[in-house]
């Protein structure tokens, strides 16, 4: 991925995807972030989902004010393994007990990713969960029809985009060894590049094999 100077995160719409504003060499960027995984897996989701949750439920006994813990990203095979509740819980605590109202701190646990964002100071605590994932229905030959809808409002951005999909799946979707999907995928790279766009939107794929470029 490439450097920012700085980032900003503005939540998630409704179709689950996380947008951010970010400055990079003087330039702001547009970033889209979706976490999906395979129809067939949602359920290892679920389970992680369901621990973390507790961790927040738990937590919010111990603290004062009502917060916001949305989720960004987990890697679920590893914490459906190791995950440590009270560990968590300790975590979160430690967070929310340093923001006022109005502050946002970001809780890294193993190998999660949230931000926690106090909205009132009470004397009594509240801790309301959230989280984003889509749940990819398609077969993986049809990976490209995922870019086209997310990008279909940035195919003339007037400022640079970059779409970052996470796939949390164990076998991932994203296959060099899939020739329809490849082919589809080349077609959606030519179909980004006409003669009249100012920005090509960047793509990257990022999954339990790393973080690769498709296009840009």
């Amino acid at each position: 991925m490439p450097l920012f100077d700085e980032i900003s995160y503005a939540g998630h719409n409704e179709d689950k995807v996380r947008q951010y504003q970010a400055m990079r060499e003087g330039q702001t960027c547009h970033i889209l972030s979706l976490n999906f995984i395979r129809d067939d897996e949602k359920i290892l989701w679920d389970a992680v989902e369901d621990f973390v949750k507790r961790s927040t439920i738990s937590a919010a006994s111990s603290v004062r004010g009502a917060y916001i813990f949305d989720l960004l990203t987990i890697d679920i095979h590893k914490e459906i393994k190791t995950f440590k509740h009270s560990e968590f819980t300790t975590v979160i605590i430690n967070a929310a007990s340093k923001l006022s109202p109005g502050q946002a701190r970001m809780v890294k646990y193993s190998s999660s990713y949230a931000l926690i964002h106090k909205t009132i100071a009470e004397d009594w605590g509240k801790i309301t969960f959230k989280t984003a994932v889509n749940v990819f229905k398609d077969k993986p030959d049809y990976l490209d029809l995922l870019i086209k809808q997310l990008l279909k409002d940035f195919v003339f951005p007037y400022n640079p985009v970059i779409l970052l999909l996470n796939d949390l799946s164990q076998n991932p979707i994203f296959d060099l060894q899939n020739a329809t999907q490849q082919l589809r995928l080349k077609k959606v790279m030519s179909d980004l590049i006409p003669n009249s766009i100012e920005f090509i939107p960047e793509v990257y794929i990022q999954d339990k094999h790393g973080a690769r470029e498709l296009f840009s």
